[in-house]
């Protein structure tokens, strides 16, 4: 299973060399707010809307004083902005009173901010402090049961059992090509297998259109998701 995973990850490293994180960031403080606003929504409407937040709110005590309907006016269109905004007042509070308004570098220190589960950690740590960790979100966590890494479907278990297949330093890249595979090849419904750089290697091949052509039509050259 370890070769057959690690040769999987070297052709899908292949077929989406700009893998990457799609979140607009400046900083670490920019990517913790950016990944909260991501939940249920695409990044590309996150990063719609927050050059307008980092403008108004530069930093976590800017952020923490903050007018929660101005806040929630500027997040409105990533939705679920009254609870992504009383996670982001929370969390740039929290940042200030027990991290002086530094991000912290540690996994077991950021869980401990509101809003902020491993997945979130993971990408603060991987991107913007070159910590390797793998992002557990809703493609990783398909791809790695549809690749029969894993049967388990909590995100935890998921993350040490892809973590047990790969060295530590590709954990943060791994994530990125597994997320860019699943935004645009290995969809939710309707993977294009016909189309997919793996398909001898998978287990769930015939998932999905196997066509050729029609497989083609169903890859996406940009995230919508």
């Amino acid at each position: 299973m370890t070769r057959r995973a690690r040769r999987t990850y070297r052709l899908l490293a292949g077929r989406y060399p700009d893998a990457r994180c799609e979140l607009d960031f400046g900083d670490p403080f920019q990517l913790l707010v950016a990944t909260i606003l991501s939940a249920q929504t695409t990044d590309r409407r996150v990063n719609g809307v927050t050059p307008a937040l980092f403008a108004r709110y530069p930093d976590a005590r800017a952020l923490a004083s903050a007018d929660r309907a101005e806040v929630e006016t500027i997040i409105q269109p990533t939705g679920f902005f009254r609870a992504k905004t009383d996670s982001l007042l929370k969390m740039a509070s929290a940042l200030v009173e027990r991290f002086d308004g530094r991000v912290p570098r540690r996994l077991q220190d950021l869980v401990t901010l509101p809003g902020v589960g491993r997945k979130t950690a993971n990408v603060v740590l991987g991107d913007a402090f070159g910590v390797p960790g793998i992002t557990v979100d809703t493609h990783v966590g398909r791809l790695a049961r549809r690749l029969g890494w894993t049967g388990e479907q909590d995100p935890v278990a998921v993350e040490h059992a892809i973590g047990a297949l790969f060295p530590r330093r590709d954990w943060t890249h791994l994530s990125h090509v597994l997320i860019f595979h699943g935004r645009r090849t290995c969809h939710a419904r309707r993977p294009a297998c016909g189309a997919c750089p793996v398909a001898t290697l998978c287990p769930s091949y015939g998932a999905g259109e196997t066509d050729p052509d029609a497989a083609a039509a169903l890859v996406r050259t940009e995230a919508r998701a």
